[in-house]
């Protein structure tokens, strides 16, 4: 039996915004009922290539629309959010959670199924680890580690947000994903201290924490505007076996000898289309697994906000 798709409504059409809308308007789960951008320009450019599906003001959701998607600067997740979710409509949004840990708490507090799109949620490499942390005997540390020679990377150009103090750096943008990939499978993730320092403008140009996964201590450093390589690092260090994620998908491991390639498959991709398949499940009533909801995005948000405060 097919299932009647999801009505979905996307807000927010910038990189994030439109990729995810380039997986929901093909994927069988949803149908697209409405769209809508800040910028008049992208709208018209958007209606232009998609002339049946409808660009409205994200400030009124229409009758028919059972979910969102926002993908909008940070300091709208919750205002769009929370209207969405107090009429009952399903929210699927971008992370940071927010930017204003009030905002971020009212969020999660809500109630009503949500989700948050954390790529390193549902990679195959995660799936992996899931199944592999056993080998690692004790839990002795996790390290995050990286590096940015240009910030905003020039993919971002266009959100200039990005490289502004205010809801932009690259704690908010990239550590978080690493906070989530470590509170998803190390133990629920807290800050012990941590600072960033800022140029003269912009945001952030070098970043240190101490934070813990429970029990785990987590070590946290990362550089912008480096003479260094574009370069992600997230090592679980065990007493018996120890794992290293690199550059999102490259999973090695060390048992005391030098690291070895680790040849992962598995059902999850971390592509966009995933974790929409997971939020269908999740609308019609499952948990999915390997799916961030907003509870989940708050804990992140708590510390990513810890280096700014």
């Amino acid at each position: 039996m097919t299932e009647t798709p999801i009505r979905l409504g996307v807000i927010g059409l910038g990189v994030m915004g439109r990729r995810t809308f380039a997986q929901a308007v093909k994927h069988p789960d949803f149908e697209v009922t409405f769209l809508a951008d800040a910028n008049p320009e992208v709208e018209d450019a958007i209606q232009g290539e998609f002339p049946d599906i409808p660009v409205l003001p994200a400030t009124e959701f229409p009758d028919h629309v059972d979910a969102i998607y926002i993908a909008t600067p940070p300091s709208w997740h919750a205002p769009y959010a929370l209207q969405a979710l107090e009429q009952g409509i399903a929210v699927f949004c971008e992370k940071p959670l927010a930017v204003d840990l009030a905002e971020g708490r009212a969020m999660a507090a809500a109630g009503g199924v949500t989700a948050v799109n954390f790529p390193l949620s549902d990679t195959n490499g995660t799936l992996y680890l899931e199944k592999a942390i056993p080998e690692a005997g004790r839990l002795l540390g996790v390290d995050v580690r990286m590096t940015f020679p240009q910030w905003p990377r020039p993919f971002q150009a266009p959100a200039a947000w990005v490289g502004e103090r205010a809801e932009g750096g690259f704690i908010r943008e990239v550590f978080s994903h690493f906070a989530y990939l470590t509170d998803h499978l190390v133990g629920p993730i807290s800050a012990e201290r941590a600072t960033v320092d800022y140029p003269a403008s912009g945001s952030e140009v070098a970043a240190r924490g101490l934070l813990r996964a429970g029990e785990v201590p987590v070590q946290v450093t990362g550089y912008a505007n480096v003479a260094a390589p574009e370069h992600y690092e997230w090592t679980l260090w065990g007493s018996k076996r120890s794992f290293r994620l690199t550059n999102w998908a490259q999973l090695s491991t060390s048992d005391g000898g030098p690291w070895t390639p680790v040849e992962v498959s598995g059902d999850g991709t971390g592509a966009e289309t995933t974790r929409l398949s997971r939020f269908a499940q999740a609308i019609r009533g499952l948990r999915p697994a390997n799916l961030a909801d907003f509870a989940d995005a708050l804990r992140v948000q708590e510390v990513v906000e810890a280096f700014y405060a």
